[in-house]
Parts: structure tokens; C-alpha cells; sequence
């Protein structure tokens, strides 16, 4: 054969890989364009759908006002009284709006303080230690009437640093400091100041915050490990602490917390595309730089206002003007809050969005922090309780919750770690009501703090809670909790599948790419132009500052408005509620707000479709890190090869009579799948003060309970049969069958494969000596050590 026809027949393998590779990248091309039109049409019929309906609603209002007889003199007289009353609210708003533009001004130019209703004192200041930081941590002294107690577990609480100021966990008096404090435990606060010291680092923020819950710890050294809340961003936060700090931290409690900035749902949750259509990292870079090296904190404000418009920038300020008379001081202390604009170092500014916002590097054990290595959320022993809402746009159920299926690999690690993970999922509130609202703090955060402690009677693994109102009690709402097990295929319900996660992956190898042109080409000329003077000028241009300087005393126009607005107040004449004028202003107020939304729905559509339509193509897509393997079915083989699963396994037939009573509660829990917060209690309470557990102390018996629920879960079978080994003897077979009857309650309201259990339970320990009982009554008292030891 000839040499060409040999060089022919051997590169047409390769043409055929090359054809195969174009034919599979224009099945590709075909599907994506598939996928963007099913988003698009997807998209104009929901949009559509709430437009048509939200007009609806409002015509049939109007009709039903106006549909009314009234005379032509009524008429006139209505359309007065609301001209009237329209204009003293014109100028009393503009009077609110003067006020909050001067307490702005007061703010900016003076100090800034948290918005916490308590009073406090400083502890630790971070501007003083050797790597200075600018956080402080405070102890909030209780208002009379409100004791602690030194032993009970102290609280810990971080707020978020998102542009914001620092005390809105503490804004109301009904709040989580306010819950907490009511149950008898001592608060601290993490607070910080709203520059950031030079050369501070996040590495610095999260080594100084884990002085802080040593020092909290070291304050109470009779009570459990200090738990520690974190609100929004201060959730990773509090994340990042554990797991560099996890044998001081007790149980966290992230409140809306992005863990998973990947997560979230086609067609609603537009914030997570923010990184890639802005070009990913490089953008941030220069915004630090232009600042002369810090981020200002009133850019991620104006993120946030841009997601909600209708609310933020209309029905917000109409409020105001349609309360006048009384929304003024509601008005003016939230924008104490949400105005207070604090600063970030570029350096810390560029690990958040390298390692969270674009890079989502924290889930994945990849996000490296200082001298501490790669953090491995897996390294947080303690409980971890994650709290969301299905009504949060800034931080949906799939971002606080689908780093858990990231983690680990099933709930079967979860529990083989030893770790406890309980979620509650609220259905309606807004991100800011999570760690804001009264009514929230009074229900979840109420419940959560009430049973923080006797979280630690749970065998470890994956839970639910369940809030249940019960018949109110002198006219108070009260509440029990219940806890179900759960798998990580529930939390997949709340999330698109991880199909959609190859363009951010895409966004984050383009965005890395992007910094290093920037950082080549363009940051010298940046930096060389930057100065002092250009970041006090481009702070005080910064819409979100000028619009509270332009409606300031510092605005000659508005100087007369504060006479004006006494002169209203004292002749004040406000139209009836009833005023056909007054309720169709209402109406067109509804109606502006509904506009700004669909605009703003077309926008977010308009973003997730070109963020799609670039970063999903198949060119761009053969960027993304390449396929990981699913895991296969060995991971429970795998599992049975940790140090702890071993250890406990080798101790199966050994023990005594702690070991029992625990492995028989965590067998009948499992049969059950969930735990009711009255046998939970019941459980906490036995174990801290009955003998032999009392004795063994918290880590006693958080070592045993591990220890029993990796043999319940790796060899149920032996578990059972073994149990006459660990308690031979009758009577103390009879006691620890008393004790667990009173844990478990009442018989009647066991399931059928509790009560399979049950009778598993009498076979094994040699019926009828030691055999729960049957009869309500059996239950009603819990039986102590000292009983049973006059029985011998």
C-alpha cells in the first residue's frame, strides 16, 4: 500500500473522533437552544400569569369603589378632604425623609454605632490585638427582670458584614439577643467598625472571632460550649469558626445563610448570576481600587435594593407617606440600619467573592483560609442547625441548605461523622424577617434556643423540625417542636438537579482568567489614578448616600420643610378611611409597585437567559473542571472503615448499663423517624440527671450516644442481640425498661413499627421480666437512681 493511502487509513480514526466530537457538540448546541427556549416560554407564561392576575385583583377593587352611588356634593367634599390630607402627608414625609437625611449625615460624620436596643459593654476590641481587625466583642447586660444564669450554655451572635452595620440581631427587644436572654442565657455580640484595618484579612477576622468564643467559654466554665448564631453572611461566618475552632464551639444556628452560592432554581433565583453577566471577579478588583484599596460596603446594599425595586424604592417610601402620621420613627431606625454603610478590605472583599460568590469553593472543602489550610465544613463536631424560607430572594432554601448534600455523601456519613444537622424551612418570610421579625423570633427562634441544649440528646443524624401551634394559653400562641429524619434526597426537592452548576463552574475558570489580565494590564493604571480624595468623592456620588444628603438639613430647598411640616402637624385633618380618593391612591400605589415588579421579573428572565446562553454553550463548557464520578455503592463499605464506625463496632457486645438504655432509644427513635420535642426533653432531662449518665458528662454522653448510633446503624441486627450482654442483670433490666418507658411516653401513641420494636425489645431481655409497659399509667414518673438501688 502506498504511503498516502497508509497516511489516510491512519488518520481516519481520528477524523472519526473529530466527527464524533462535532456531532456531539451540535447535539449540544441543539439542546441548549432547546433549554433557552423552554426558559423563555417558561418565563413569559409565569410573568404573564402574575401580571393578568395582579391586574385583575386591582380592577376588581377599583370597581368595587367606584361602583358605589354618591352624590356630586359628597363627591366634591371627598375629593377636598383627600386633597387636604395628600398634601400635609406630602410634607410630612418630606419632614421624615429631612430627618433621616440629617441622622445620615449625624452618622457618616461622627460614630457609628450598632443599632442594638440593649446596652453593652466591649470585651475584646480587635483593633488592639497583635493582628488587629476591626471587630469587637461585647457582652449585652441584661435589662432588669431578664437574670441569666452562668451555667446555662452562653449565646454568641454574628451579624452579617454586607454593607451594613452590625446589631440587627439585636434591633428589636423581640429578637434572637431578646429570646435568648428570656430563656436565662448570657448573650455576646460580634460588632464591628466601618473601616477595616489596614492590612486585615478574613484569616484575621476568623482567628480574632475564635478568640472570642474562648474568651465567652472561658466566662462560663460550668456551662456547655457557648452556641453561636449567624444572620445572612455572618452564617459562613459562623461556619468557618466551628470548623477552625471545633472543640470550644457548641452548636451553630445559621440564619439565612449562603453556604451554596450555586444553589438555587431556574426561573427564581436571579441573584446567583450576578458574578458571571458583571465578568466575573475583575470587576470587584477595580471597584477596590478606584476606592483606594476598600470595597464600599454601599454597592452590596444597592445589589440588594435592585432585587426587589417595587418594594425597596416605591411601596417602602409610599408607606411613609401613607402613614405619616406614625411610620416615621419604624422608618427612620430600620434606615439606621440599612443606611449605615460600612467598607471591606480589597483583599478580604476579593476571598469572598473568589471563594464564595463566584468560586463556591466553601462547600467544597476547597476554600483556603490563611495559615489554616482548606476548611472542611466536616470538621464541625457540634450541632448544626440551618434555618430558611422558601419566601427569601437573597438567600433561598438551595443556597443555605444544599451545601449538606456537597459535604457529604449520604446521611449515612452524617451519622457515621457523628454529626447532628436539623433544618427548618419557613414558608413564607422574607430574607431580613428570618433574623428581624417579632413573630419569627417568638415561634422558630423561640423553639430553636429553647431546645438547643436538648438537641444534644439527638442521635446524630439528618433532621427536620416541625413547628406545631398548640391551643393558645392566655391569649399567647405556644408551640412544640418535633424532629424527622430526614434524607438528602429531601433536600434535593428544594433545588434544580446539578446540571445547572457546569456554567458557574465556567464563570469561575473565565473569572480567575479575567483577574490575571486585570491585575496585568490595567490595575497599575487603576491604582496610579486612585487617591484618597477620589474615594471620598466617588463614596458621597454613590446613589444610595446621595439620595439621604439631597432630602438633608444640608439642602438649602429643604430647610423650610421642618416649619412647614409644625405648622401641619397642628393643624392636621386627615381624609376617612373610607374616602373613594384615599382608597384608589392605595390602589394606584398597588399598581406602580405590580409595574415595577413584572419589569423586574423581565429583567431577572432577561439575565438568567443571557447568562445561560453565554456560559452554557458547548465551547465555553469545555472549560468547566472536569466530571467528577458519582460515588458508586461502595461509600457504605467505606464507611465502615472509619476510625470511630470501627471502634464502635469492636465494642458492640461491651458496655453496661449507659450503653443499653441509649442504644435502645436510638433503635426505637429509628423505628419511629422522627422525635417529638416532649420525649426529647424527657431524654435530655434523664441523661443530665440520672445516674450512671449525670456523671459522664456532656462529653460523656455525647461520646456514648455517637458510639451507639454507628453500631445501630451498621449492624441493627447485632445491636438487638447483644443488648442482654451490656445489662445481664434482671434488675437492672427492669429499671433501664422503666426509664425508657418514661422517656418514650405514652404506648398508645407508638407507631406500628415502634411497637414491632417493642416487642423485638421484650424477646431479646426474656419476656415478661423487664417488659415496657402497655398501660398509660406505667409511664407517669421518671425513675431515679436512688429507687432503683432500694430495689436491690
Amino acid at each position: 500500500m502506498n504511503k498516502p493511502l497508509t497516511d489516510l487509513a491512519l488518520a481516519a480514526p481520528q477524523w472519526a473522533r473529530q466527527g464524533e466530537r462535532l456531532s456531539r457538540g451540535l447535539d449540544e448546541a441543539a439542546a441548549l437552544s432547546r433549554s433557552l427556549h423552554d426558559l423563555r416560554t417558561g418565563y413569559a407564561r409565569r410573568i404573564g400569569a402574575e401580571q393578568n392576575a395582579v391586574a385583575k385583583n386591582l380592577q376588581a377593587r377599583l370597581r368595587e369603589v367606584w361602583s358605589k352611588q354618591r352624590a356630586p356634593e359628597r363627591l366634591a367634599r371627598d375629593l377636598y378632604a383627600y386633597a387636604v390630607d395628600a398634601a400635609q402627608r406630602g410634607v410630612l414625609f418630606l419632614d421624615i425623609m429631612r430627618e433621616v437625611g440629617d441622622a445620615f449625615n449625624a452618622q457618616m460624620e461622627g460614630e457609628r454605632r450598632p443599632v442594638l436596643v440593649y446596652d453593652y459593654e466591649t470585651l475584646i476590641d480587635g483593633r488592639k490585638m497583635e493582628r488587629a481587625v476591626n471587630y469587637a466583642l461585647v457582652r449585652i447586660i441584661p435589662p432588669d427582670g431578664a437574670p441569666v444564669d452562668p451555667d446555662h450554655r452562653p449565646f454568641m451572635i454574628i451579624d452579617p458584614r454586607a454593607g451594613h452595620g452590625p446589631g440587627i440581631g439585636g434591633f428589636k427587644f423581640d429578637s434572637e439577643v431578646g429570646v435568648a436572654l428570656a430563656h436565662g442565657h448570657a448573650v455576646y455580640f460580634v460588632i464591628f467598625f466601618p473601616d477595616p484595618e489596614p492590612g486585615q484579612t478574613l484569616a484575621d477576622v476568623c482567628a480574632a472571632e475564635g478568640v472570642f468564643v474562648r474568651e465567652v467559654a472561658a466566662r462560663h466554665p460550668h456551662a456547655p460550649n457557648p452556641a453561636v448564631l449567624g444572620n445572612c453572611q455572618g452564617g459562613w461566618a459562623a461556619a468557618l469558626v466551628a470548623a477552625a475552632n471545633p472543640y470550644v464551639t457548641g452548636p451553630i444556628v445559621l440564619n439565612g445563610a449562603p453556604l451554596s452560592y450555586w444553589g438555587g432554581r431556574r426561573g427564581e433565583n436571579p441573584l446567583r448570576y450576578k458574578g458571571g453577566l458583571v465578568g466575573g471577579a475583575a470587576s470587584t478588583l477595580m471597584l477596590c481600587d478606584l476606592n483606594n484599596g476598600q470595597f464600599d460596603g454601599a454597592n452590596l446594599v444597592l445589589n440588594f435594593e435592585k432585587m426587589n425595586p417595587g418594594n425597596t424604592w416605591w411601596m417602602k417610601y409610599y408607606n411613609v407617606f401613607a402613614r405619616a402620621d406614625t411610620e416615621g420613627p419604624r422608618f427612620a431606625a430600620f434606615e439606621r440600619w440599612w443606611s449605615s454603610f460600612y467598607n471591606m478590605n480589597a483583599v478580604e472583599m476579593r476571598w469572598i467573592v473568589e471563594n464564595l460568590f463566584i468560586g463556591d469553593r466553601l462547600e467544597r472543602g476547597a476554600a483556603r483560609l490563611g495559615g489554616l489550610g482548606a476548611i472542611d465544613l466536616r470538621d464541625i463536631r457540634s450541632p448544626v442547625v440551618v434555618f430558611a424560607s422558601k419566601g427569601d430572594d437573597i438567600t433561598p432554601p438551595p443556597q443555605a441548605l444544599g451545601w449538606i448534600a456537597k459535604v457529604y455523601r449520604d446521611e449515612r456519613e452524617i451519622r457515621a461523622r457523628g454529626q447532628k444537622i436539623i433544618y427548618i424551612v419557613h414558608e413564607e418570610i422574607g430574607h431580613l424577617g428570618i433574623f428581624v421579625s417579632a413573630k419569627v423570633a417568638l415561634k422558630e427562634h423561640d423553639r430553636i434556643v429553647d431546645l438547643l441544649d436538648a438537641i444534644e440528646a439527638l442521635s446524630p443524624g439528618l433532621y427536620e423540625m416541625q413547628i406545631e401551634q398548640l391551643e393558645p394559653a392566655q391569649g399567647e400562641a405556644r408551640y412544640l417542636a418535633g424532629f424527622e429524619e430526614r434524607r438528602l434526597s429531601d433536600l434535593a426537592a428544594y433545588d434544580d438537579a446539578d446540571d445547572d452548576e457546569t456554567p458557574f463552574e465556567v464563570v469561575a475558570r473565565l473569572s480567575e482568567f479575567g483577574v490575571d489580565l486585570y491585575e496585568m494590564l490595567l490595575q497599575p493604571a487603576v491604582q496610579a489614578v486612585a487617591s484618597p480624595a477620589l474615594a471620598r468623592a466617588l463614596a458621597r456620588a454613590h446613589p444610595l448616600r446621595a439620595r439621604r444628603t439631597l432630602l438633608s438639613g444640608k439642602n438649602p430647598f429643604v430647610a423650610p420643610v421642618k416649619p412647614l411640616a409644625e405648622a401641619v402637624r397642628a393643624a392636621r385633618r386627615k381624609a376617612e378611611p373610607d374616602n373613594p380618593f384615599l382608597v384608589t391612591e392605595g390602589i394606584f400605589a398597588s399598581a406602580v409597585e405590580a409595574s415595577m415588579n413584572f419589569w423586574s421579573a423581565l429583567r431577572g428572565a432577561g439575565e438568567e437567559w443571557l447568562f445561560f446562553a453565554v456560559y452554557a454553550n458547548p465551547l465555553l463548557a469545555r472549560l468547566a473542571a472536569p466530571e467528577q464520578p458519582a460515588p458508586q455503592s461502595g461509600v457504605g463499605d467505606a464507611l465502615r472503615e472509619l476510625p470511630d464506625v470501627r471502634a464502635a463496632l469492636a465494642e458492640i457486645d461491651r458496655g453496661g448499663f449507659a450503653e443499653a438504655v441509649i442504644r435502645v432509644l436510638i433503635l426505637l427513635a429509628r423505628s419511629r423517624g422522627e422525635v417529638r420535642q416532649s420525649r426529647l426533653e424527657r431524654s435530655d432531662a434523664t441523661l443530665r440527671t440520672v445516674e450512671p449518665f449525670a456523671s459522664l458528662g456532656e462529653e460523656g454522653r455525647a461520646r456514648i450516644i455517637h458510639q451507639q448510633a454507628l453500631i445501630v446503624d451498621f449492624e441493627p441486627e447485632a445491636a438487638l442481640r447483644t443488648l442482654p450482654d451490656l445489662i445481664p442483670d434482671e434488675t437492672d433490666r427492669k429499671r433501664a425498661l422503666d426509664l425508657i418507658a418514661y422517656i418514650v411516653g405514652d404506648p398508645a401513641e407508638m407507631s406500628e413499627r415502634t411497637l414491632a420494636m417493642v416487642g423485638r425489645l421484650r424477646a431479646e431481655f426474656g419476656a415478661p421480666v423487664g417488659a415496657l409497659p402497655v398501660e398509660r399509667d406505667a409511664a407517669r414518673a421518671m425513675p431515679t437512681f436512688e429507687t432503683a438501688e432500694a430495689a436491690k
